[in-house]
């Protein structure tokens, strides 16, 4: 029994990863796009785009996984049939469950490691993902382009004519106080002046305006420094046991929750059903192989969706049950009575 359950495990892991990679590379594309669409509001560099991207790998792990895992198990087992080897581990005394033992060990690891990903992994690195993102958002709120209209320092409005190396040339600032306050500066040349947490500008020999309904006020100046007095957003990192305890009160979260099980649990619950329909005799039955994946993969993310939507763990319990009970019922019916 040792040796057939390696011989399946072997043929399992070949044709997972068949599957698996092409799976990987396809979502890492559509999320190395997304990543990359960030640059348009933020500058990042080759290695910040691997960052991100390295990020991003929980996710596309957690779910292309059970979609590899259901059609690796439909194919190797319809493979087995079609050779007949099925049907001679059958003439050998092995009974159709000891066969599919080894694959439902498969299940259980499987399993276990989308749950981990699911509720260890990816909350870290959704939370590195927003981090990372805001302070790159922060930087380029300082990184003033010569040249482009609708910049902006603070709640100030700024335009630069030119820039050489750190220094502004030709500056003029914008802001709007009150209603019917405005305020206007220019200046022949400035810098950005960094302290620790404080950003200001520095302007060097210009004017400034403030118009009121009722008045205008012009002062030179031979120095001027403008503060960044607008607020930042200090990203506030959770742990573990922090993240997932705010399912308790938000019901959003505990939905989130019931979808990570649920979609966690796939492939446990996908052997008996997808062997049901793919440990066939090739002499009197089809291969649906084809089928059989996508009725399955559409059924149960079809009860993840609604259970993300509506549910609640009695109806997920009761989803597990079921889909499981369904699975051996049919198992029995197809195979089990029969070999």
């Amino acid at each position: 029994m040792v040796n057939v359950r390696g011989y399946i495990s072997s043929n399992f892991t070949k044709a997972f990863l068949t599957i698996f990679l092409p799976f990987f590379l396809i979502i890492s594309l559509v999320y190395l796009v997304k990543i990359s669409s960030l640059t348009a509001k933020i500058q990042i560099t080759f290695g910040e785009l691997v960052t991100l991207y390295a990020y991003s790998v929980p996710d596309i792990i957690f779910y292309t996984l059970p979609l590899s895992f259901v059609a690796a198990l439909a194919n190797v087992l319809m493979k087995l049939s079609q050779d007949n080897e099925l049907i001679a581990l059958y003439a050998l005394g092995l009974k159709a469950n000891k066969v599919l033992r080894s694959l439902l060990l498969l299940g259980v690891l499987f399993s276990l490691l989308l749950a981990s990903i699911s509720f260890l992994a990816m909350p870290l690195s959704k939370q590195f993902y927003k981090s990372f993102k805001e302070s790159k958002r922060s930087e380029a709120k300082l990184n003033i382009v010569a040249g482009k209209l609708g910049q902006k320092f603070g709640n100030y409005y700024i335009y630069v004519k030119e820039k050489e190396n750190d220094i502004f040339h030709d500056i003029v600032i914008y802001n709007r106080t009150h209603k019917n306050e405005e305020q206007f500066f220019s200046s022949q040349k400035g810098k950005l002046n960094k302290k620790e947490n404080t950003t200001s500008l520095l302007l060097n020999d210009g004017y400034g305006y403030t118009y009121a309904e009722t008045k205008l006020q012009q002062a030179k100046y031979k120095t001027l420094e403008v503060y960044d007095t607008s607020k930042k957003k200090d990203f506030h990192f959770e742990d573990i046991v922090a993240y997932w305890s705010k399912a308790k009160d938000n019901a959003k979260m505990m939905r989130k929750v019931l979808f990570f099980i649920f979609l966690s649990l796939i492939p446990l619950l996908s052997v008996y059903l997808v062997a049901s329909f793919t440990m066939i005799n090739p002499r009197y039955q089809t291969n649906r192989s084809f089928i059989v994946i996508f009725a399955t993969t559409f059924l149960f993310y079809m009860l993840a969706s609604s259970l993300q939507k509506w549910g609640n763990y009695a109806i997920l319990l009761f989803l597990i049950i079921a889909v499981f009970l369904l699975g051996r019922w049919l198992f029995t019916q197809r195979v089990a009575r029969y070999f």
